[in-house]
């Protein structure tokens, strides 16, 4: 039985990886803030999969974290997913502080947390999959806390990508161009949903990589909108 726990699930992204990956033989730890929404993505994939283990917490805040790691407990995982993420959207004088560590918070030291407390019990053959996007290899303006937040994480998991070679543990970077999520209700301006790739289209990666031989890694795949990016 795998156990495979996503975070950020309740609804684009994270929703649709764990839509993809429910299976008989996989029990999917769904990890969320809103309550009735993750609610109806654990209700989606109930009947395609051995188990779902709701876990509602702020991964904003320290203590936030350390519920969700006692929630799922000493059994090992057989694949990590940091999807969950925060943007915020302004001039970067406007930024507050609160603002920054929120965003560090969600972004940073959660998947780095949940990194340090699974991996020691992954059985070689187990993936770390980070969804990043395509700010952490670009800056965008009055995307600064968004971006810096995507870059650091994109050096931290590449330093742990090499340490963890001798462990046979995967990871594995996805890079998103501009994805077509609730994510972009709250931002402002006039932005192309059309030009968007599908949610659905990034969790078919992370499918595809998950799917690869053992001795296969694929490391870095980068989604892009064929007729060009925003």
């Amino acid at each position: 039985m795998k156990r495979i726990l996503i975070t950020g699930a309740s609804r684009g992204i994270g929703r649709a990886i764990a839509e993809k990956l429910a299976a008989p033989d996989v029990t999917l730890l769904l990890h969320g803030r809103d309550t009735v929404a993750l609610g109806e993505t654990c209700k989606s994939v109930q009947s395609h999969c051995a188990g779902v283990i709701k876990l509602i917490h702020d991964l904003a805040t320290q203590k936030g974290v350390s519920n969700l790691i006692s929630q799922v407990g000493g059994d090992p995982l057989d694949v990590l997913i940091n999807n969950a993420g925060i943007a915020v959207v302004k001039p970067f004088r406007e930024v507050t502080l609160d603002e920054w560590n929120q965003t560090l918070g969600v972004n940073v030291t959660a998947p780095f947390l949940l990194m340090q407390r699974f991996v020691g019990q992954m059985p070689p053959g187990s993936n770390i999959v980070n969804i990043l996007s395509i700010a952490a290899k670009t800056g965008f303006a009055n995307w600064s806390a968004y971006c810096m937040s995507k870059f650091a994480l994109e050096g931290f998991s590449q330093s742990v990508r090499d340490e963890l070679r001798v462990h046979r543990i995967r990871v594995l970077n996805i890079y998103p161009a501009a994805t077509n999520t609730e994510i972009w209700d709250d931002v402002t301006g006039d932005w192309p949903r059309e030009k968007m790739i599908a949610a659905e289209e990034v969790a078919s990666a992370v499918a595809y990589a998950l799917s690869r031989p053992a001795n296969v890694a694929v490391e870095n795949v980068t989604l892009s909108n064929a007729a060009g990016n925003l």
